[in-house]
């Protein structure tokens, strides 16, 4: 049986330059999601969204094994993160920040098996966080980068984006900031994370 690897069959999305923003096209997908607000670092519904996702997306991978033949590795996590002053993420004040939290699913995998994994899940979890949902989410154009180093690192890039690049572009902003996480961090040291940053962006009218 074939492990399809989105990393590997969507490259463009998974793959841009270091230190260099560059155009790309993202195309509607469907996520398992779950929305928090507050510092990452420290927030408790963070760290349980995060282990709820895996929980749900390799209960899937394994149902979707089992019932349709077609097996697949894991996409990596992702987040969108917005705040009401988008420099809070220049200066990284986080405990303004808003999130969801989400994982690409396969579009063969079906609301039936995302709902038994829910339940499967749930029996080792307890409590299902609220707004655990299935969802398509699209963004269209988008300028993207690779950064590599820490997640605090990530303000110079972000504010080149906001204060030069897309002003010179004529862009705005149109939808909220999305990462991509490459690298586990329990497991990589900072200056090496691997972390695409991306900003879904349109053309000022």
């Amino acid at each position: 049986m074939e492990k399809l690897d989105f990393r590997k069959l969507l490259k463009p999305l998974y793959n841009p330059p270091a230190g260099e923003f560059v155009s790309v096209e993202v195309p509607q997908m469907q996520f398992v999601k779950v929305d928090g607000e507050g510092d990452p670092n420290t927030a408790p519904a963070y760290r349980s969204a995060v282990e709820w996702l895996y929980g749900v997306s390799y209960a899937m991978k394994f149902a979707a094994k089992a019932a349709l033949a077609k097996d697949y590795v894991v996409p990596p996590l992702e987040g969108l993160w917005w705040a009401d002053d988008p420099k809070s993420f220049i200066t990284r004040e986080k405990d303004q920040w808003r999130w969801t939290m989400m994982i690409m699913v396969p579009d063969f995998v079906t609301r039936d098996i995302f709902e038994n994994a829910v339940a499967k899940t749930g029996g080792k979890r307890g409590q299902t966080p609220q707004g655990l949902r299935l969802e398509a989410y699209g963004e269209g154009l988008s300028l993207q980068t690779l950064h590599v180093g820490s997640y605090d690192e990530e303000g110079p890039a972000l504010a080149r984006l906001h204060d030069e690049l897309m002003p010179n572009k004529g862009m705005t902003f149109n939808g909220p900031h999305h990462e991509i996480y490459l690298s586990d961090p329990r497991k990589t040291e900072s200056a090496r994370l691997k972390t695409i940053l991306r900003q879904p962006v349109k053309l000022k009218t």
